[in-house]
């Protein structure tokens, strides 16, 4: 997953454009579609569809789209609506774990001087990775891999929540 835009992959286009929620989420019974739509979002982005993704986010009004919302602003580079939308979000409950697995992924990747907060932060700021995602897309930092890898985390731990909340499970019993 690039840090920015990327291109569409358009191999898996008509397959996105035909799933249904009842498919994507087979056998398992979708008991809250709101969260089943932005797991469709996240499938759109992982694609490199940001419009499509950037479509049903905002179609619905909750903490998670504003998530979706926040991350597929910064892919597409626009870094101050993409902290508009991390205020939205406020505080999340996938932040602890992300937050943990960026001090992994650091601590692997040898901190840099602009890359070391990661290491110090108590909590999860996504309003200072967006900045670091800045510097790396604008050339000013040199820690492009380790925002790649750190939002793919990032994806993974909110494409789960919203699975789980859509199929009537607990997000993170299994963490």
């Amino acid at each position: 997953m690039v840090l920015g835009r990327g291109t569409p992959d358009e191999g898996i286009t008509p397959t996105l454009h035909f799933l249904t929620l009842e498919k994507a989420f087979a056998p398992s019974k979708v008991v809250d579609r709101i969260s089943a739509r932005l797991c469709l979002a996240g499938i759109w982005l992982l694609y490199d569809h940001l419009e499509e993704c950037h479509r049903i986010a905002q179609e619905l009004d909750t903490k998670d789209a504003a998530y979706w919302h926040a991350i597929m602003h910064r892919r597409e580079g626009d870094f101050s609506n993409s902290k508009y939308w991390w205020r939205r979000v406020g505080n999340h409950a996938t932040f602890p774990h992300l937050c943990g697995e960026a001090k992994k992924l650091t601590e692997k990747s040898k901190a840099s001087e602009v890359t070391a907060f990661l290491l110090k932060q108590s909590r999860w700021d996504p309003f200072s990775f967006v900045d670091l995602c800045e510097a790396c897309v604008k050339g000013r930092a040199t820690a492009e891999n380790l925002c790649r890898q750190i939002q793919q985390k990032e994806w993974r731990l909110l494409f789960d929540y919203c699975h789980q909340k859509a199929i009537g499970g607990v997000p993170f019993s299994s963490y």
